[in-house]
């Protein structure tokens, strides 16, 4: 694993520390502490993985132990090596359906040899950084094949809860059930709908009293309350049977069909994989909605989860446990439960040693069908209603009903493919949705597209635009947001064949009067929105006089030699009036909205003063979205030393306190002259007003310089130079500045705000988002899949 992760090496061009620490260096080393709130979150978790890690291993047809083998190793090695710090790993319901098939077609030995191939193709998978690119998978997709697997498992337990025996597969099951209904065993039963009415009922207990009781989970209470139940009445019912941990099953050599190993060791892959990333982004958002926490904690680093993942199967397999993923439930309750790192997931971890090793006796009185009962829960609660809506919402569902189908009758890899088949096939009938009509109105032709304009959609265009007639005027509305070569070619083709024979053709786009083509008349100039920061200059015959040609020979304006502003002056007269004939009539109506109402952005955006930063573009917003305040280093005062210039301090109060943005963003970039300038700066001199500002960007050059903290990287690389260094690391710092203002530290305590770093590369044209503080600084690339999961 070492290989995969990016070492800090010596840089000749690092500069060495120049200037005194804010505060005195620790005088000690530092002592090992578990705080109070992961000591109590660790026992909760652990209450709930305890049964829970019995009842999948019963499921799976594993035996027992292999159940708790997994919650160990689940707690202790992905706990300690995962990129997600509070996610509890372990054996997961998600992944019984495969793994008793791979039980009974391969046996417990070859399983546990899958199990460790999965976890080296995971250790593959993470060392290529490809863990977002599973999160592209469809939802309708994910959610479908958990909703197959839940219903799977709950036709298998259901068989056990009524005192029988589970078939192989959900039909025989589903065959099986009238007979196992017509010799149902009265004690099986008793037992299942006692601890299914505890784990119904516990959680909705009223009262004071009833808040106190649920802290106990209902998983704990449901399986405990039966089994005393069972003990009293006498009830003679098969229980847990735990052998000597001498006699316990470890991993062998894989045997069987190479092609039939190899779809296990990916199946395994697969699910394991896509339920751990899912869970990792689900508990970053109970982190974030945690005041307080998501600052502490960091999102998660899907990359090292992957990584961790792997290594916990790798050893979970060789000491024949079960298969590991991320497991939502006990997750959420270690959130809840108010752990604040790592350290609660690791104890739990030993919590389970401890109890495999010392509670043999009192496991081995759980009644089976109490397990049973259990997981079969766990199983419905899999087919969530809330998804259902979710993708019938987003017209998925056809989607969600293939994959949880195909799951549940052919298998989870046969289901998956097939649910992406539906969702390729979904996509494609939406591209091919398009409806093309022709009407006139007001003595001028109309030709609306609706949809995506490609190729399959050429014919029905071709004969809209026949039925113009010759010499119209006509006017090709495109309600659609692509178009690719053929259709492009058949539009320009009729619009070049129309106009010539005396027609008009204007070419508008999703709103009217968005103009998308037209024909370019000679001598004119067609500019681009944002060609004035380019230092555009038209080209055309009449572009430049030539008496204002420069000496070599080029169209630039020369400079104005009486300081009167004449070139430039120009330059900004032809950008006002471009804003004023092309971009004014698309934004006044909204500008006007923005008058009546008053700004309502949702950012403080706090960026440097570099004339490259357009930050309208690198977000992608508009008038009235962002609160930018510019300055030179993108830096933020901290309180107290402002010395007279209280402007950042005042835009930070007014935004948070008065307008209520949501997010602040400190956003450095590549190239930044500031840092170039502390990094060269010497103490003493003369205190120009540039050096006096740049005091303030001190602590980020002695964070750099400080050898107990490791280098930020940038998208899992180390910093090209120096200056690079140390524009990423003032990121870091300033955002730390930041939550020392008073306005800041109270809207984060009260969860209204959130604090965001960035990084823009100017040469490359690429956003970062800080991702992870604990190592000096991560700045991942921000991806559509970012948004998707």
């Amino acid at each position: 694993m070492s290989a995969c992760v990016p070492t800090r090496a010596a840089d000749p061009n690092r500069t060495e520390r120049t200037h005194p620490p804010h505060s005195p260096p620790p005088t000690g080393p530092r002592r090992f502490r578990i705080a109070g709130a992961d000591v109590s979150a660790s026992i909760a978790v652990f209450l709930i993985a305890l049964p829970l890690s019995l009842g999948i291993a019963l499921a799976t047809g594993a035996p027992l132990q292999a159940g708790l083998v997994a919650a160990a190793v689940g707690g202790l090695v992905a706990g300690r090596l995962g990129g997600s710090p509070l996610q509890v790993s372990g054996p997961a319901a998600g992944l019984t359906v495969v793994t008793a098939d791979l039980i009974q077609r391969y046996g417990w030995r070859t399983t546990c040899a899958i199990t460790i191939l999965a976890g080296v193709a995971q250790l593959g998978l993470g060392c290529l950084r490809v863990a977002r690119g599973a999160l592209a998978v469809s939802p309708a997709i994910v959610h479908g094949m958990l909703a197959g697997i839940g219903v799977t498992i709950a036709v298998a337990q259901l068989h056990i809860v009524l005192g029988g025996t589970p078939q192989s597969s959900v039909p025989d099951n589903l065959r099986a059930l009238p007979a196992q209904l017509a010799h149902m065993r009265p004690a099986a039963v008793s037992v299942s709908v006692l601890t299914l009415a505890l784990l119904l009922l516990w959680p909705r207990l009223p009262g004071r009293a009833g808040r106190l009781l649920r802290k106990v989970p209902a998983a704990l209470v449901a399986v405990a309350g039966a089994t005393a139940a069972a003990a009293l009445a006498g009830l003679r019912l098969p229980k847990v049977d735990l052998p000597s941990w001498s006699n316990h099953a470890l991993a062998g050599l894989p045997e069987g069909p190479v092609l039939g190993l190899v779809a296990a060791v990916l199946t395994t892959t697969l699910v394991c994989s896509v339920q751990s990333l899912l869970g990792a982004v689900a508990v970053d958002k109970l982190v974030a909605g945690r005041p307080g926490l998501s600052a502490r904690v960091g999102r998660s680093h899907l990359d090292r989860e992957l990584l961790g993942q792997g290594a916990a199967n790798i050893v979970s397999g060789s000491l024949g446990g079960l298969p590991i993923a991320g497991v939502a439930v006990r997750s959420s309750a270690n959130v809840h439960a108010g752990a604040v790192s790592r350290n609660s997931t690791m104890l739990h971890g030993v919590l389970v040693v401890i109890a495999a090793l010392l509670m043999v006796p009192i496991l081995e009185l759980i009644p089976l069908a109490s397990l049973a009962a259990l997981v079969m829960a766990v199983g419905i609660q899999m087919v969530s209603l809330n998804h259902i809506r979710t993708v019938t919402r987003h017209r998925e569902v056809w989607v969600y009903a293939v994959t949880t189908l195909g799951v549940v009758f052919l298998g989870v890899l046969e289901g998956v493919a097939l649910g992406i088949a539906m969702a390729v096939g979904v996509a494609l009938h939406r591209l091919t949705r398009t409806r093309i009509t022709h009407e006139v109105r007001e003595g001028a032709h109309h030709v609306h597209v609706r949809g995506q304009l490609t190729f399959l959609a050429v014919p029905r265009l071709s004969r809209a635009l026949h039925l113009v007639p010759h010499g119209t005027d006509t006017v090709v509305e495109l309600d659609g947001s692509f178009m690719d070569h053929a259709a492009y070619e058949t539009l320009q083709d009729w619009q070049k064949t129309h106009t010539a024979q005396g027609g008009t053709v204007e070419i508008t786009g999703r709103h009217p009067g968005t103009r998308i083509s037209e024909p370019r008349a000679s001598g004119d100039c067609r500019c681009r929105p944002w060609t004035p920061w380019r230092n555009h200059q038209c080209d055309g015959p009449q572009s430049v006089p030539p008496a204002e040609k420069n000496p070599d020979g080029s169209d630039r304006p020369m400079p104005d030699p009486t300081g009167t502003g004449g070139a430039s002056g120009h330059e900004l007269a032809r950008g006002i009036s471009a804003f004023q004939r092309n971009t004014a009539p698309l934004v006044r109506s909204e500008l006007a909205r923005l008058a009546r109402e008053g700004q309502r952005p949702s950012q403080l955006f706090l960026t440097c003063a570099d004339s490259r930063l357009v930050t309208s573009m690198i977000t992608s917003s508009g008038p009235g979205d962002l609160f930018v305040v510019r300055n030179v280093g993108n830096l933020v005062p901290r309180p107290g030393e402002e010395s007279g210039d209280d402007s950042v301090a005042a835009a930070i109060e007014y935004a948070v306190d008065v307008l209520r943005v949501r997010s602040i963003t400190v956003c450095g970039h590549s190239g930044c002259g500031a840092m170039q300038a502390l990094l060269n700066s010497e103490p003493g001199g003369a205190q120009t007003p540039l050096k006096r500002w740049l005091r303030h960007g001190l602590p980020s050059l002695e964070r750099m310089a400080d050898d107990s903290l490791p280098w930020g990287r940038l998208a899992g690389r180390s910093p090209d130079d120096a200056v690079e260094q140390l524009c990423l690391t003032n990121v870091v710092q300033q955002l730390e500045h930041l939550r020392a203002h008073d306005s800041v530290a109270r809207a984060l305590g009260e969860g209204a705000l959130e604090l965001h770093g960035m990084y823009f590369h100017v040469g490359e044209a690429e956003a970062y988002l800080l991702t992870e503080t604990e190592t000096g600084g991560v700045f991942d690339r921000v991806r559509e899949s970012d948004l998707t999961a």
